[in-house]
């Protein structure tokens, strides 16, 4: 009697929750607007994002260059798969240095009683390292989201 193939191993994933004390439009600015992508983009080890390009349609594509304090880049760039304004973002993701190793982000914002909660999921990721990395960055950037947004909430 044969035996019955294996399922294929699921692929990696991370989910990350914060709660911004913001209306769900300034969330989704953050991250459909160039200039507010350059201002939090990245770990805490980015010293800078020199480049932010969106092409904010199904279809269209993004691309953020991020500069590390050792002078390092780090390019990634992805299609955008699903929009829904102020509410989701669906995208692919592969880094320049690993284009063959595309992953999908979706980033839920769901208003609640005194703002918002930004749900991040980072799905089909190569292998566990690649998920540990990406935490550790998604961790650094969400911090740096909430700094930006708190500056931005005081100017308004």
């Amino acid at each position: 009697m044969a035996k019955a193939a294996a399922p294929a191993t699921e692929r990696p994933s991370l989910t990350l929750r914060r709660h911004y004390p913001v209306a769900p439009e300034k969330v989704w600015r953050a991250w459909t607007d160039p200039q507010a992508l350059k201002a939090w983009f990245g770990p805490e080890e980015i010293v800078s994002v020199p480049l932010a390009e969106v092409d904010l349609r199904v279809g269209g594509r993004f691309r953020v260059a991020m500069r590390a304090a050792d002078g390092e880049t780090h390019d990634v760039s992805g299609t955008y798969l699903e929009l829904v304004p102020n509410r989701k973002l669906v995208f692919s993701w592969a880094w320049r240095s690993t284009p063959e190793r595309e992953s999908r982000v979706t980033v839920r914002i769901e208003p609640d009683g005194n703002g918002c909660e930004l749900v991040l999921l980072h799905e089909q990721f190569f292998d566990e390292a690649a998920r540990d990395g990406h935490s550790h960055g998604w961790t650094g950037a969400m911090g740096k989201l909430g700094k930006w947004l708190a500056g931005q909430h005081q100017g308004a």
